[in-house]
């Protein structure tokens, strides 16, 4: 019902035309991030500016946008409170530097890990977010200095503008895809407000909300070249290394996860340690030229996706339209109606929503429907990068305790009148109470074999687990072997080695990722 995916083949007319889209979607985003953050709204415009342009030079995934988002400036505000902007430059810097790190020993390819609720339940958890994002378009200042939902006829002008919106959004696609069907509801709604003289809020409507300031502009120059001002001393290392750390982190998994959703969505391949590198790349410039950093953004992302933005230049023409924005033509973004574009982000949560998952819910296994739940939950209440971890945490804990009922073993005495114990399944922390009590040393003879040919150990539980058994058949006079155990479990036997017994040619090689993924 909701496939809002564009199907207009990749051109530098939809790249462009893409980009205007997205770079106008960005300007209300980077000014309220600023405002969460506590800095400037110009601090959040350069940061989308900076980071949209570098990552999509040198990003591993085309047609994704970036620029400054809620996840990252949420932790900002306690910094910028406790000790200034200037810290929040030098900490913008520190995290891009660790996230270059994490492209070059190439960490990013541990993304594809994340399982599929996991991924379900991100998703949907920020399209929660998103829609909830957007009702605060809807409250207007109530002379106090707080906030009241609208009333009257300004929230029915609100509401017929946001229909319109998405009605022209849904509908004209299938009479047309010349255009970006977002530009087009943008500028249609924008010419009626203006032709009507509807008493529709504006963006800068929105600005003067946020900075209480009649005064208030987008307008300015090109960001200017700013070392951070803070003394250079360990005193600020220990200050600035928590927050980059987190910072570094969110916007790794954010951007990562994106970059999963936008393969899938286009049935392309993203390479996920260059993107690393990329948005560190992005953040270390933010740092030297007085922004506040960013990460990839999963709605603008998806505006550019569905108006038929593919390639590098989709995102490059956003970052560069928004600088021109700022320098140039200030005055005629700041007359556009928010409730257009309200209507443009509400259609993102449509088509960023995945519906099926309700279907889904009644034919995956119950824990896999509890992680998708869980996952989107915490999403809403916390922020993505936590929710992702929990979700990963609980899926691990679940595979972990369905494989430890699944450990066995077969069996039988050998021409040489060895009992050979052939076990299946891994052994790791979860099974080895299981493996324990599948040997019988009391009543097996003097020789005992156990076969690893259909095993796997895994972790220093596993280790010990073996230990002890070897222990126990010593004492019992009995001799305890290890068959076909890999390379890398032969590697981990310490203290039962002088009893191991390995067939190096028949060992199996085992490999988790691979950098051919990233």
């Amino acid at each position: 019902m909701f496939n809002l995916l564009s199907r207009a083949p990749s051109s530098a007319k939809n790249d462009i035309l893409s980009g205007l889209t997205v770079a106008l979607a960005l300007i209300p985003e980077a000014v309220a991030f600023a405002f969460v953050a506590n800095v400037e709204p110009l601090v959040g415009l350069y940061a989308a500016f900076i980071v949209g342009l570098i990552t999509a030079i040198f990003g591993g995934r085309p047609g994704m946008i970036s620029g400054a988002t809620g996840a990252l400036a949420v932790v900002m505000v306690s910094l910028v409170l406790d000790h200034g902007v200037e810290y929040l430059f030098a900490t913008v810097l520190l995290m891009g530097l660790l996230q270059i790190l994490a492209g070059v020993f190439k960490l990013g390819k541990f993304i594809r890990m994340v399982p599929h609720p996991v991924m379900l339940g991100f998703v949907n958890g920020l399209a929660i977010v998103i829609f909830l994002a957007q009702l605060g378009q809807f409250k207007v200042p109530d002379g106090a200095g707080g906030q009241m939902w609208m009333t009257g006829s300004a929230l029915y002008i609100m509401l017929g503008l946001v229909a319109l919106t998405m009605a022209i959004i849904h509908f004209l696609p299938k009479l047309t895809t010349a255009v970006p069907s977002s530009l087009v509801a943008i500028v249609t709604v924008t010419g009626l407000v203006i032709g009507l003289d509807l008493e529709a809020r504006t963006v800068l409507d929105f600005l003067k909300g946020m900075t209480g300031n009649e005064a208030a502009t987008i307008a300015g120059g090109l960001p200017q070249f700013h070392i951070p001002m803070v003394p250079f001393n360990l005193e600020t290392l220990q200050i600035i290394f928590p927050y980059a750390l987190i910072l570094a982190a969110i916007g790794l998994i954010e951007s990562l996860l994106t970059l999963s959703l936008i393969d899938e969505i286009t049935e392309t391949r993203g390479h996920s340690n260059k993107e690393c590198i990329g948005q560190g790349a992005a953040n270390v410039t933010c740092g030297f030229f007085g922004a506040m950093g960013g990460c990839a953004m999963i709605g603008q992302s998806m505006i550019n996706i569905n108006s038929g933005g593919r390639s590098r230049l989709s995102g490059i023409s956003a970052a560069l339209m928004l600088l021109a924005f700022i320098i140039f033509a200030s005055s005629l973004i700041e007359m556009i109606p928010l409730a257009a574009l309200v209507g443009v982000m509400f259609m993102v949560v449509l088509g960023t929503f995945e519906w099926a998952s309700f279907k889904m819910m009644k034919r995956v296994p119950l824990s896999d429907a509890f992680v998708i739940v869980l996952v989107s939950g915490v999403t809403v209440i916390t922020d993505l990068a936590i929710a992702v971890c929990v979700g990963v945490i609980v899926s691990a804990l679940v595979f972990a305790w369905q494989h430890a009922k699944h450990i066995y073993t077969t069996n039988y005495i050998d021409k040489e009148g060895s009992k050979v114990y052939e076990l299946h399944g891994p052994l790791f922390f979860g099974s080895v109470k299981n493996f324990a009590d599948l040997f019988d040393v009391k009543n097996d003879p003097k020789d005992v074999i156990v076969e690893f040919k259909y095993s796997r150990v895994a972790d220093h539980s596993a280790i010990e687990a073996i230990d002890s058994l070897a222990d126990k058949y010593n004492k019992a006079g009995k001799k305890l072997h290890l068959r076909h155990l890999s390379k890398d479990c032969t590697e981990l036997l310490h203290k039962a080695r002088d009893l191991v017994e390995v067939n190096v040619i028949e060992d199996p090689t085992y490999k988790v990722a691979s950098d051919k993924l990233a």
